[in-house]
């Protein structure tokens, strides 16, 4: 695991001038760790066992809370209200730690401190650095005043996000659970949800947060009986503003309806490399004669990991009644070799049984990722699914993935998708 971090601090080296500053915060940094840790080698501290708050220093000076456990030098697990992620790649040195997250190439890097933790948060594709610190013994998300509302957030939620800029507006559906103080629930877009979120309210104020290795949110709002109105931060390097009202009927635009297939095109075709670099096409004999599923995806993406989960799981039940999958992966990762390490990792932690492509890496452009699949209208999510039957028609395309967080939706999917697949192979 050492070998990972002193391989990615080199790796900067290579990065345009213009990354220059972060990739050189980067290595002093974790130089700084690595080498000059103030303890002996026989002195070696470990993350002590129990509960933790992490925080994440965001902007406007916000504070980022989530919630881990050690369970062990080398397990920990992070949660956030019904969902658990297991981290087993904990590395020590003198009075350091390296905490590198499973699926994606996110990791922490932090000095213990007695029994607490200080460090920062690396996505080095693209070049996002967060401050965090973690402290030991506390299991609390966010402090409140018991102050409660007349009124409960439960149920659904019409929200705009960015309303006031026309360029940059989207609509989404939050599906909130309160009990006394405590909240939990998610906000669903047209391209995929904000995970499982967990939180409070405190007089007229809600705070939502969320972690889970890749994406780092917060939502804070000011409340009425039927209104809110706050701010959303990802990580430290975005924030926008978003509105809601209640709204019990509310339901998004059809996914199975935003992307679709432009005129003169009847088909799909592609032809990409796979991870040992040979070309793989739509047309090769594997995919004839049988229902396929084309996955436009990321290995960086979360809502891509959650519909991988569910490819996987249906690929491996079902591939006997002549059916395919093939994913192709659009990924941040600035070099070929560490785009293949990037998807070869979360192919195995997750056990994909079904091919993945490399179909552009540098940048998860949407719009690179269109020139490449030019019969779309558009990519707008990943993941984004086409479906294709045995006669090599597409019969529908899918934008985005709401999983697991959404609760009652997800099982609608899971339902609609197990019918409409039986009625593809029965054709």
């Amino acid at each position: 695991m050492m070998l990972f971090f002193y391989v990615s601090i080199l790796s900067f080296i290579r990065l345009p001038i213009n990354q220059y500053k972060i990739m050189q915060k980067t290595v002093l940094f974790i130089f700084a760790i690595v080498l000059f840790s103030c303890k002996n080698e026989a002195e070696v501290k470990t993350l002590k066992v129990g509960d933790y708050r992490g925080v994440f220093e965001v902007l406007d000076k916000e504070k980022l809370p989530f919630n881990f456990e050690v369970l062990s030098d080398h397990k920990l697990v992070i949660s956030n209200s019904n969902e658990i992620i297991e981290v087993d790649e904990i590395v020590y040195r003198n009075d350091s730690v390296f905490i590198m997250l499973p699926y994606f190439e996110t990791y922490f890097a932090g000095v213990l401190d007695d029994d607490n933790l200080k460090g920062k948060f690396f996505e080095e594709s693209r070049d996002r650095i967060v401050p965090f610190s973690a402290e030991y013994n506390n299991d609390k998300r966010f402090v409140f005043d018991i102050k409660r509302l007349p009124y409960s957030l439960d149920g659904s939620w019409e929200m705009v996000f960015s309303a006031n800029i026309e360029a940059d507006r989207y609509i989404a559906k939050g599906v909130f659970e309160q009990r006394g103080n405590f909240v939990r629930g998610t906000i669903e877009t047209t391209t995929g949800d904000y995970r499982f979120l967990e939180g409070i309210v405190d007089g007229n104020q809600m705070k939502l947060s969320t972690f889970d290795g890749a994406h780092a949110f917060l939502f804070k709002a000011t409340l009425t009986d039927s209104t809110m109105s706050g701010m959303f931060y990802s990580g430290n390097h975005f924030k926008e503003p978003f509105i809601a009202k209640r709204n019990a009927n509310y339901e998004l635009p059809d996914a199975d309806n935003l992307t679709f297939l432009k005129k003169g095109y009847d088909t799909l075709t592609f032809s990409f490399p796979d991870l040992d670099g040979k070309m793989v096409a739509l047309s090769d004999e594997k995919f004839k004669n049988k229902v396929v599923l084309v996955q436009a995806m990321g290995s960086y993406c979360p809502n891509c990991l959650d519909e991988s989960k569910f490819y996987s799981k249906f690929y491996k039940a079902n591939k006997h009644r002549g059916i395919e999958i093939v994913a192709l992966a659009f990924e941040n990762a600035k070099t070929e070799t560490k785009a293949i390490k990037g998807i070869t990792r979360m192919k195995d932690r997750v056990g994909i049984n079904y091919p993945i492509l490399l179909a552009q890496y540098g940048t998860n452009s949407k719009q690179k990722a269109q020139e490449k699949l030019p019969m779309l209208n558009h990519v707008l999510s990943y993941p984004t699914t086409i479906y294709i039957d045995k006669k090599g028609n597409v019969r529908k395309i899918h934008t985005g993935f709401n999983g697991p967080a959404t609760g009652d939706k997800y099982e609608h999917f899971k339902i609609e998708f197990n019918n409409f697949m039986d009625e593809l192979l029965s054709e």
